[in-house]
Order: C-alpha cells, then sequence, then structure tokens
C-alpha cells in the first residue's frame, strides 16, 4: 500500500487512512486504542503521522486475520508500551490456540473415522431387533452395554447435553434413537480421546445442525480450510509486525 508521505516524511490522517482503506475516524480510534503510537501535534495542534506510524498500521491489519482484532490490539499496545515480552507471549497464546484447535479438528475426524467403522453394517445383517430395543429405539441398557460404560454414564452425558433420549411415555424409560446412538458414540470416541465433556458438547451441537456425519464431514473440511487460512495469516503478520520492531526501536 502506498505511504503517500507529505513535505517532511509528515502524514495527516486522511493521508494515512486512504493508504490503507480506512476513516480518519478509524486512525484516530486506534490510535487511542494503543494500536498507533501517540501523533505528533502541529502549532494549531492537528495529528501528524510519520512513516512509523504507517508500519505500526500496516502490522496491525497484518495481524488481525491471524489473531484476530483484540488479539492484535493487545499486542500493538504491548509493542508501543515497550512490553515487547508480553506481545510475544500474547503471539504465543494465539499460536497455542491455533495448535488446540488443530488438534481437536484431528480428534473428531479420527471420532468420525472411528465411528463410521463401527457402525458399519456387518455382511448378511438384516433388520432383526437388539435386545433391549423398543420399536423406535434403544434403552440405556443395552447402549451402555454396547459402548463398554456405565449407564450412570449415560445419564452424566444427557445432564451435559451430550445425548437426548426422549422417554418411554409408558414406562418413563429413556429410549435412545439412530441420532442418539451416533451421538453417544462420538462422544465416546472423543471421551477416549481425552476431551472434557464440555468441549465435546458443542461438537456434537454441531453435527445436529450439520443434519448428520455426512454433512460434518463437508464442514469439517471448511474447518481445516479456516485453519490453515489462519496459519497463513499469522506468518504475514509476523513479517509486518518484524518489520514495525525494526523501525520501532
Amino acid at each position: 500500500m502506498g505511504r503517500n508521505l507529505q513535505t517532511g516524511d509528515r502524514l495527516r490522517p486522511v493521508d494515512l487512512a486512504r493508504g490503507h482503506g480506512l476513516s480518519t475516524q478509524a486512525v484516530r480510534n486506534y490510535e487511542e486504542a494503543g494500536v498507533l503510537p501517540a501523533a505528533g501535534r502541529t502549532p494549531h495542534g492537528y495529528r501528524t503521522y510519520t512513516s512509523l506510524h504507517a508500519g505500526a498500521l500496516r502490522a496491525f491489519l497484518a495481524l488481525v486475520p491471524g489473531h484476530g482484532h483484540q488479539g492484535a490490539t493487545s499486542i500493538m499496545r504491548a509493542v508501543n508500551q515497550g512490553a515487547v515480552d508480553e506481545a510475544f507471549r500474547l503471539i504465543d497464546e494465539s499460536h497455542a490456540q491455533l495448535l488446540d484447535d488443530r488438534r481437536t479438528l484431528q480428534a473428531v475426524q479420527s471420532a468420525l473415522r472411528d465411528l463410521e467403522s463401527t457402525t458399519a453394517p456387518e455382511p448378511g445383517a438384516g433388520s432383526e431387533p437388539v435386545a433391549g430395543s423398543g420399536p423406535g429405539g434403544t434403552f440405556i441398557g443395552p447402549l451402555a452395554g454396547r459402548l463398554g460404560i456405565r449407564p450412570a454414564t449415560l445419564r452424566k452425558w444427557e445432564r451435559a447435553g451430550l445425548v437426548r433420549p426422549r422417554r418411554d411415555p409408558g414406562t418413563g424409560y429413556r429410549v435412545y434413537d439412530e441420532a442418539d446412538v451416533r451421538d453417544a458414540r462420538l462422544a465416546h470416541q472423543l471421551r477416549r480421546g481425552g476431551y472434557l465433556l464440555e468441549q465435546i458438547a458443542p461438537l456434537l451441537a454441531q453435527v445436529r445442525a450439520a443434519g448428520g456425519l455426512e454433512p460434518l464431514e463437508a464442514a469439517l473440511c471448511g474447518w481445516h480450510g479456516r485453519l490453515s487460512t489462519r496459519g497463513r495469516a499469522m506468518l504475514t503478520g509476523a513479517a509486518e509486525l518484524e518489520a514495525y520492531l525494526r523501525e520501532h526501536g
């Protein structure tokens, strides 16, 4: 982006704004937030900026896609306050979060593969009823037995929102339909992978929102693409921040 430098390497707010496709108010807001160093002032009190401010703005805008607006703001504020180690710590936190997101994605993909292999019908299998199953689903005991867990565990998962069985109107027993069995199997795989109930619940919500496993697989491909884009954006942001640090001194 062009710097539109004025005489004496001075930039008016409008020059800095136009060079980055922003409004002058946005530039002033960034200065007040600490994203930019404090502006100089003319004898009449007007703000003046320099190439240093332009470098700060470039670094901030490059950091946003990888670290988010708030994260980029905190990083730039720390740099401009001379707390460079704090800025590095914030960057490390973003990278750690990205790594955690990647591990979660891999765990979900692995769980889906395991789920597909364990739910694939055996050759010659028909529609014979499973012991302990009703006409509209499976009861808690048989499902727990198939998963190798205790019924109490399924009740705990229900309280956490992982499974949502209905109640048989005649007996009051829990009845797990096909979607509930799918969710229970997926929860079981993720729990075996070390994930907490509060981490699993939003993933299962995605399965339900997607309408099943097949739509979710497409969503996971999109998730993978977003993580890759974010990782690359972090590299771009790091390069611009390094350039600003050299100029900032």
